[in-house]
């Protein structure tokens, strides 16, 4: 079976079958498997999407109970038992352990969806309309998600002007720059241009935007700063969180509590589309239907999210684990960027949400996907100019499938000191 359907009849649009040009047939864990049999290790994990592995067996076995006992499947916004048993179960082992407290919003599928709800929801609790949003960010291709994402190539396929955004530089972005006392001037200066926003939008973990790491004392004083100006603050966890960073939410290292956080991608933890707006109980001043669609109530993904949380998140096992291999990861890439001589090679990262970042050429980034994957392992770029080379590997990946990948990523370095 070649590729002639897809490329005969889908759209041009389509990214990842170019990357990596092979049809799958099955997959299980970290391992995909082609229709030809052959096994590929998987560090891309459906873009953050798959965080506990393919086709995770207590899922699995959830999921098709659930089914054969004709349970509900489509249900909008209507109370169900999946529904119910989601929300008591993130209540017990997430929200309650760590003293948040939250209303859930069931909003479309899609991340990009959970982030139009917010700023939406930010604009009418605030009744203004600017949103501050940072260097490097992505927080979807709807417009009004769009318009807070950075890249231009995204951007310029909006077809309209994106207005109502303010761009502050990333932590580390222009260095010795401190961002928020750049904003706190802004904000402070009448003439900065800058009218007060209704919120401010960023990811603890920039993924899309080249693995970008803010610190805890950055994250505090961007609460604290806009805690003093009744800013909402945005956290958008949609790649960031349901573990990978090494703790449910990324930003439970700095101890701060947004006011809005949007969830998506791994949070239905079998690869359904699940998404979801956490909003403090004050702001949540919807008036029903005033944010709406047809899919915000996928009860089998309830099912999956419901078991995973019970299957992982009971107490700090898995969260330990978590960052032990992040730890395995971490020292791997440094060997490799410490042994790589005149290629300019950085590591930056938390949990297991690491990358490699090629100073020097993106390139050479290119380079080593394309050998990775002439050697069976799925993984890809992100960051501007495609320079970071991003691992999302399996939270629950073993060591040693975990190793036989970091081990092709060495070599793919290794091939461009010694071309052959």
């Amino acid at each position: 079976m070649n590729h002639e359907t897809i490329d005969n009849n889908e759209s041009s649009v389509r990214v990842y079958s170019r990357i990596f040009p092979a049809t799958f047939g099955r997959a299980i864990g970290s391992l995909i498997y082609d229709i030809d049999n052959r096994e590929y290790i998987d560090f891309f994990s459906g873009a953050g999407g798959l965080n506990y592995g393919h086709n995770q067996p207590v899922l699995k076995s959830a999921m098709i109970e659930y089914l054969q006992r004709d349970g509900i499947i489509h249900g909008l916004d209507m109370a169900t038992e999946a529904k119910i048993e989601f929300i008591d179960v993130f209540q017990k082992y997430i929200l309650q352990p760590r003293n948040l407290n939250y209303r859930f919003q069931f909003t479309g599928p899609t991340g990009t969806n959970a982030v139009e709800a917010a700023l939406k929801l930010a604009r009418l609790v605030t009744k203004r309309t600017q949103v501050v949003a940072f260097t490097n960010a992505f927080h979807g291709a709807s417009l009004g998600a769009l318009a807070t994402t950075a890249d231009a190539w995204v951007r310029n396929a909006a077809g309209v002007e994106l207005s109502n955004v303010t761009f502050i530089p990333y932590e580390g972005y222009v260095e010795g720059l401190d961002s928020i006392k750049y904003l706190q001037k802004l904000l402070d200066d009448s003439s900065s241009g800058l009218d007060t926003p209704a919120a401010v939008i960023v990811e603890a973990i920039q993924g899309e935007g080249g693995v970008n790491v803010a610190s805890v004392a950055w994250l505090q004083n961007l609460r604290q700063l806009t805690s003093d100006r009744g800013i909402l603050l945005i956290i958008d966890d949609i790649q960031a969180g349901c573990g990978r960073s090494g703790d449910f939410f990324s930003f439970e290292e700095a101890g701060i509590v947004p006011d809005l956080i949007t969830l998506s991608k791994s949070l239905s933890a079998s690869g359904l589309p699940m998404a979801l707006l956490l909003i403090k109980p004050e702001y949540d001043i919807w008036k029903p239907g005033q944010h709406n669609g047809t899919f915000r109530g996928n009860n089998l993904a309830f099912v999956s999210a419901s078991h995973a949380i019970k299957e992982f998140w009971t107490d700090d096992t898995f969260s330990t684990d978590v960052k032990r291999k992040g730890g395995v990861i971490r020292d791997r890439l440094s060997s490799i960027a410490g042994s790589s001589g005149v290629l300019n090679i950085s590591v930056r990262g938390r949990g297991m949400f690491y990358g490699l970042v090629f100073n020097n050429e993106s390139k050479q980034a290119k380079q080593v996907t394309e050998y990775a994957f002439s050697k069976r392992l799925i993984i890809e770029l992100s960051g501007s100019h495609n320079k970071v080379l991003k691992l999302l590997p399996a939270l629950t990946i073993n060591d040693n499938t975990l190793i036989r990948g970091l081990d092709i990523i060495r070599d793919g370095v290794m091939s461009l000191e010694n071309p052959t």
